[in-house]
Parts: structure tokens; C-alpha cells; sequence
């Protein structure tokens, strides 16, 4: 088992699961269990500085999200061979919670997560991309089922595709979203502008955020357009948990291109959430009713 313990072996830990700061890192190691399945513990604080509480009786349940993004590159660089510097898409990320086991209550958020790799497909020796499933249970309970595809690039090879972007930076920061409406208490976290017409909102990029560009990025984060849509859909329906998600990635975000966030409720109680960059879709997520 790799487990985290020293600050060097922190150190080493944190760029396995490609974040800065310990605060932002939350499996504490892995487990091969078979050649395809792994366990990876993890550990969520109650009061992170940006995942925080929803209405102040709920975990955020966008911890899922980023937990199965740090477990997918820890099992890929840890267990699979994929070295450091190599670049991870994830094009689809998927998830379905138990609510009520997102309660706030006094004991420790202790995660158990099973993390299942299929169809996996190899370029030579290199890993290039594959289906993992995720289970996240705590204390025995089941709190989410999850699925994601994600690929693998080499560093050499996404220099080549990306190289011209390397110095890509948003415009200056437009004006925030209300706090409140975007369901957030500091204006720092919101990613959105002000609605230009009902259901329409500009993404705000905020490259000094702590936790969104924890570490030098050509592309918006999968988890800023994550947040963006549960942003968009607290804006649709205010006071919303997004305890069910079914997303796509369909290309790179640019951080230099206007990218417009647009969501509509459906009638079941669910939100739909597109982002819209150059005329075209860069990125679906539909949130299943709280």
C-alpha cells in the first residue's frame, strides 16, 4: 500500500493526485486489490475553504467529483505506470449520491473508494485510455456510484498538441454573480458574471483561485466547469444539490476564448447546464433533481 506519512512522501503525494496544496488533496493512499481494481481511503474535511457545506446541512457532493479525479490519477501514476508529467482528460464523469448520507453530523468524513478500470487501451507501453468506475462508501453506507473515460497523453506528445497555448491567460475579471445566488458566501468562488439574460451567464476564470488553478493550467479545469454548472443550476433553482450528475467533455475549454454558461430547468426537477465557446458546445452536464 502507498500511503501518505512524511512531508517529503506528502510532497511526492500531492503531485500523484496534481494538486499544490495538502488542503486540496484528499486520498490518503492505494491499495491494488486485483490488475483492475483498486482501493483508495480518502478523507473529506467538513469545512473545506472552497467545497463547503450546501445550506449549511449537506457536504458538498462536488467533493465526489474531485475525489474520483485525485483516485483516477493516483491509481494511473501509482499502480499503472503513467509518469508524472503525463496530461489526464476526462471526457465524461458521472455520479449518482444517497442524499440523505450527505448529512453534516459531528463524526470524521472517512471515505472508502473502490475504483474499477476497464477498456483499458494502450499506446506501445503507455496507457492511453480507459473506463473507471467508482464506489465511495462511508462507515459501510453506500454514498455514491460513479463512472468516468479518461485518456492519457504524453508530456512530449501534449506539448505538441497544446504547446501554442502555453501562455493562453483569460481577459481582465468581469463583475461576479451575487454570492448568494450562485449558492456560494464568497465572492472569490464565484464563476460566473451576471446573467445577460435569464439562463446565460459569462464564466468568470479566476486564475489566482487557490483550489480552481491550484497549479499552472492551458485549459479551464474540469472542475471550474463543474462548479459553473452547479453555480448555473443554483441559479435556476436556488438551494439546489447536485447529487446526481451525468457530464460531457467535449474538447478543450480556452482560457482565452468567452465561454457562456447556460442552464434551464427541466420539468422532473432537474437542471441541464451547457457551456458554449465559439458558437459551439464544449460542455454538457445534466443535474438530476435534489
Amino acid at each position: 500500500m502507498i500511503q501518505f506519512s512524511s512531508q517529503a512522501t506528502g510532497e511526492h503525494f500531492r503531485r500523484l493526485v496534481h494538486r499544490a496544496d495538502q488542503q486540496d488533496v484528499f486520498p490518503t493512499g492505494v491499495t491494488r486489490l486485483s490488475d483492475t481494481r483498486f482501493h483508495v481511503p480518502a478523507h473529506w474535511p467538513r469545512a473545506h475553504r472552497f467545497f463547503a457545506p450546501v445550506g449549511g446541512r449537506h457536504q458538498d457532493p462536488l467533493l465526489i467529483a474531485e475525489t474520483m479525479r485525485q483516485a483516477a490519477m493516483l491509481v494511473c501514476h501509482a499502480e499503472l505506470g503513467v509518469p508524472l508529467g503525463d496530461a489526464f482528460v476526462m471526457w465524461e464523469l458521472n455520479y449518482t449520491a444517497v442524499a440523505e448520507h450527505f448529512l453534516l453530523g459531528d463524526e470524521p468524513w472517512d471515505i472508502e473508494v473502490e475504483v474499477s478500470c476497464s477498456d483499458i487501451r494502450r499506446r506501445g507501453s503507455s496507457l492511453g485510455s480507459m473506463r473507471v468506475d467508482f464506489v465511495l462508501r462511508r462507515d459501510g453506507a453506500t454514498l455514491a456510484t460513479c463512472g468516468s473515460r479518461i485518456s492519457c497523453t504524453s508530456a512530449a506528445a501534449y506539448r505538441r498538441l497544446r504547446g501554442h497555448r502555453a501562455g493562453a491567460a483569460p481577459g481582465p475579471l468581469p463583475p461576479a454573480l451575487a454570492p448568494r445566488a450562485a449558492g456560494r458566501a464568497c465572492e472569490r468562488d464565484v464563476v460566473l458574471a451576471p446573467a445577460v439574460r435569464p439562463g446565460r451567464w459569462l464564466l468568470r476564470l479566476d486564475t489566482g483561485h487557490p483550489t480552481l488553478f491550484g497549479r499552472p493550467n492551458d485549459h479551464v479545469p474540469g472542475i471550474l466547469l463543474l462548479e459553473a454548472a452547479r453555480q448555473a443550476a443554483t441559479a435556476t433553482v436556488p438551494g439546489f444539490l447536485p447529487v446526481s450528475v451525468r457530464s460531457d467533455f467535449l474538447r478543450y475549454v480556452e482560457l482565452d476564448v468567452p465561454c457562456w454558461i447556460e442552464a434551464t430547468a427541466v420539468p422532473a426537477g432537474g437542471v441541464l447546464v451547457r457551456a458554449v465557446q465559439d458558437g459551439g458546445t464544449v460542455f454538457t452536464c445534466a443535474f438530476g433533481p435534489s
